[in-house]
């Protein structure tokens, strides 16, 4: 019976030409990992990437955004440069605004209606308007941020137009602009005492341009306090900045040097102040100037005209690099 089992099992086995395998051939595929797309921020264009080198072949591997060529990485950080410069210049025009406003406690001051604001507020405003968008131009050209490319450049173009405005403005209406700026003088010397500001502008005029009033030295006659009617010490006299030697030798101003000066003849007055009005010496300093004044607001305007073609030229490369990655 055993005999006849065996017997069998070895027909079986014959019927194969190979004998079976317990193993099993299969092919198997080993996938590639998915590559991680790098998160450099919602829109995955941000500032500070990690630590990755910035190659295109890192790119292609990992998701990174294309490099910017050469010329257009010179562009970013030509432009990154100049407005660095010019936050530093609008921060220090910021800085002296502010300074003007605490240390000559002008805040609590009566201000004229004529001139409108405080005038060192001016500094405050054109400081912030400026260091605001040469950094928005900083962190826009360092970081590759479209939005803030575009309104810097926006904020140029504006500048641009104000401008070209305000030259064709002064150009068309100077001699009008010459007679408001007399009038101007002339309220601001009514009012001389009761702001800090326009003391100061005033004085540091007559000091620079060694002048006294605005047609003459008798225009001070309009102010109260230097009125020969007027009851006070200053009665007659003009203030220590339309002295010829205000110092008298030494370093500390001497604020008595001009008492009473209008009540003495012209020719014993002219040894003691200026005669001569600000307004034909501001005339005439503008007319020796105005070539260096041109060429200075032709410059800043070839400057910013070169920021916003930069600007522009950056942004359209920003936008090829993204849509090629």
């Amino acid at each position: 019976m055993v005999e006849n089992e065996r017997t069998q099992l070895l027909s079986k086995e014959a019927e194969y030409d190979e004998p079976p395998s317990v193993f099993c051939n299969y092919t198997v595929e080993v996938l590639e990992p998915i590559p991680k797309k790098h998160n450099a921020g919602p829109s995955g264009w941000g500032c500070l990437p990690r630590g990755d080198k910035w190659h295109s072949t890192l790119a292609l591997q990992g998701g990174l955004p294309f490099p910017l060529n050469f010329w257009s990485s010179c562009i970013k950080y030509l432009i990154f440069l100049l407005n660095f410069l010019f936050s530093l210049l609008g921060l220090l025009i910021l800085v002296v605004g502010l300074w003007g406003l605490i240390d000559k406690e002008s805040l609590g001051s009566e201000q004229l209606p004529h001139l409108g604001a405080n005038p060192m507020s001016l500094f405050v405003v054109v400081g912030l308007i400026v260091s605001i968008i040469s950094l928005a131009g900083c962190v826009g050209a360092l970081c590759e941020n479209i939005c803030l490319l575009w309104f810097f450049a926006g904020g140029i173009l504006t500048f641009l137009v104000l401008e070209t405005l305000a030259g064709i403005l002064i150009y068309a209406l100077w001699d009008d602009l010459q007679g408001l700026l007399d009038s101007m003088m002339l309220v601001a010397i009514t009012r001389y005492q009761d702001d800090s500001d326009l003391r100061f502008l005033l004085d540091e005029i007559q000091l620079g341009l060694q002048c006294c009033g605005v047609v003459s030295y008798q225009d001070w006659k309009l102010n109260l306090y230097f009125n020969c009617s007027s009851p006070g010490i200053q009665a007659c006299g003009l203030p220590a900045s339309c002295c010829i030697n205000p110092w008298e030798n030494g370093t500390i101003i001497n604020s008595q040097c001009g008492f009473g000066a209008m009540g003495l003849d012209e020719a014993a007055a002219q040894n003691m102040v200026h005669s001569e009005g600000c307004s034909p010496r501001l005339r005439q300093w503008l007319g020796q100037n105005s070539w260096v004044i041109g060429d200075y607001i032709l410059v800043t305007t070839i400057i910013e005209g070169l920021e916003f073609l930069l600007a522009t030229r950056l942004v359209r490369d920003i936008k090829v690099r993204k849509a090629s990655d």
